[in-house]
């Protein structure tokens, strides 16, 4: 720092802190002991002061007088060790302080803004941890969670409906298609049957007849056998619909195939008796009708088969997309399930660690038994007693000085036989705000961590925190309270031949009680403590 600076910083702390700076009565006692400064109160007069600074009380001229004045309190400059610090009081605080917020929500139909506290554990108690610390009022929760799990079991089932439903129109899709297929392959196979030209000639007329008449009486097995087989798979259906695995529709299916086959059945007899009938009326039997039936019959058989596949499309989708809603709909009544047992667990908050309680201070906000927290409100700090720290200000004037990491000399007014070790943790950017030094004076939050072990100390306490900012040995210092500047010149009031006399001197580095003297005086020079009361008189005789 240059001797500039060094004099404004000087200066400032002159118009700041007053002619004698005195911040509190601790400071005061720890100046005394570690730097060797006495500061001068003027309600203890001469007497406490005549032994260390040996006192002169003579007479000076006042434009021509020939007695001291009384009032002048003297000082002997001396060379000694400065310890350059800065000294504020602050308020203790734990180095971790573990936040404690409500996690349960409002329910909004029991009329009540928030969740009543049913129990809380005194502000101040030391917890262990598991410690329970507050209990809400989990009534309106559990009534939620019962109505929850009814809704999700309902939500469960009708999953598990629309499962056994996806299954089951996958195999009616695959007995549908199946059935329009054969249909198609046996009117092709007649439309071939009919048309084979080895065979289709007038000529071989009786003979395609006759074989007509063989189809025929194979179609009439095949039908006799499919209807046996949908005899048995309706009497099948029918034990399954009795013992509730198959539902009507299946039933009504069976018994419609049943049906069928029989009629199926039936008609190839019918048709039988036809084609004898025509092997008779072969002169009058025309070709071309025939051909145009059977080729009707591959047709209609084929659109039934495409009207099948897209009749199964359409069905599958429909219950595709009802399970996929209700499956969905499982989830959401899974999680809000988990959410509301959540919930139910948040009612009761267990202390995650050891340390001490603090209720919440807010000014609209009352934590206490009784009363209604909202969701995510703070509601207590587990503040951890091992380790503390203390929050402070420093002075604009003297933020140029600290740095993070500087060592510190930390006392609390509860306990001041006992001197902590310290480090300056953080210094804020910033100003902060709503000083109570007042608007125009800016300070700067800092903190300064506790590095001893600490017992009995508790949070909120007021500390004195003393930074080391600097160390010089065997240096010319006075007392603070005996500079004086006027005009950008710093002044002390010397004797000389038994008359006051203005000096100016060059400061340098300080501290809230000493200042060093660059130039300007000497040790063992004389110098008065309360120049304040003289110097404008003086300065103004000797304009």
């Amino acid at each position: 720092m240059s001797q500039k600076n060094q004099r404004s910083d000087v200066s400032r702390r002159l118009n700041w802190k007053g002619a004698i700076s005195v911040r509190s009565d601790a400071r005061v006692r720890r100046s005394r002991q570690r730097r060797g400064a006495i500061p001068v109160f003027p309600s203890l007069a001469a007497a406490s002061l005549v032994p260390v600074f040996g006192l002169v009380l003579a007479s000076s001229f006042w434009g021509g007088g020939e007695t001291l004045d009384d009032r002048v309190l003297w000082h002997t400059v001396a060379t000694e060790d400065l310890q350059i610090s800065v000294i504020e009081r602050g308020n203790l605080e734990s180095q971790t302080n573990l936040e404690i917020n409500c996690e349960v929500e409002d329910v909004q139909r029991d009329g009540i803004n928030g969740t009543p506290i049913v129990w809380i554990i005194p502000n101040g108690s030391s917890v262990k941890k598991g410690d329970l610390l507050v209990e809400i009022d989990s009534t309106p929760m559990r009534e939620e969670l019962d109505e929850q799990i009814l809704d999700t079991e309902t939500a469960r089932s009708n999953k598990i409906q629309s499962e056994a439903d996806y299954s089951n129109q996958l195999v009616q899709n695959e007995t549908a298609k199946a059935e329009a297929e054969l249909k198609v392959q046996l009117a092709k196979l007649e439309l071939e049957m009919f048309v084979d030209e080895e065979s289709g000639t007038y000529k071989l007329a009786v003979d395609e007849i006759r074989r007509n008449i063989h189809n025929v009486n194979n179609d009439i097995l095949e039908a006799q056998a499919s209807l046996e087989l949908r005899r048995d798979d309706r009497q099948g259906i029918e034990s399954l619909y009795k013992l509730g695995y198959a539902n009507r529709n299946e039933l009504r299916k069976s018994e419609l195939a049943f049906l069928q086959a029989e009629g199926s059945y039936a008609a190839q007899l019918n048709k039988l008796q036809t084609t004898l009938a025509t092997l008779k009326r072969k002169e009058n039997y025309e070709r071309e009708m025939q051909l145009l039936t059977l080729e009707g019959k591959v047709k209609t058989a084929e659109r039934l088969l495409s009207q099948t596949e897209r009749n199964n499309e359409a069905r599958l989708a429909k219950v595709e997309a009802i399970l996929r809603a209700r499956t969905e709909s499982l989830k959401k009544e899974e999680e809000r399930l988990e959410r509301y047992q959540t919930q139910l667990k948040a009612c009761k908050i267990f202390a995650p660690e050891d340390g001490m309680v603090a209720y919440a201070s807010d000014r609209n906000t009352e934590i206490r038994e009784g009363v209604p927290v909202r969701y995510r409100q703070h509601l207590m700090s587990l503040p951890s007693l091992s380790a503390m720290q203390v929050q402070t200000t420093v002075h604009e004037s003297d933020l140029d000085q600290i740095q993070q990491g500087m060592k510190a000399r930390i006392t609390v007014d509860a306990f001041p036989e006992r001197e902590y070790s310290g480090t300056v943790q953080s210094i804020a950017v910033l100003p902060a705000q709503n000083s109570w030094r007042g608007s125009t004076t800016k300070v700067y939050e800092t903190v300064v961590t506790i590095d001893d072990e600490v017992a009995h100390l508790k949070p909120g306490m007021t500390a004195v925190t003393e930074i080391m900012v600097d160390y010089l040995e065997q240096i010319v210092t006075v007392p603070m309270q005996s500079i004086v500047e006027r005009n950008g010149v710093t002044w002390v009031l010397t004797q000389q031949d038994g008359r006051l006399i203005p000096r100016q001197v060059e400061t340098g580095r300080d501290n809230d009680s000493m200042v060093q003297i660059v130039e300007g005086l000497q040790a063992g020079e004389s110098i008065a403590l309360n120049p304040r009361e003289f110097i404008d008189d003086l300065l103004e005789t000797d304009a």
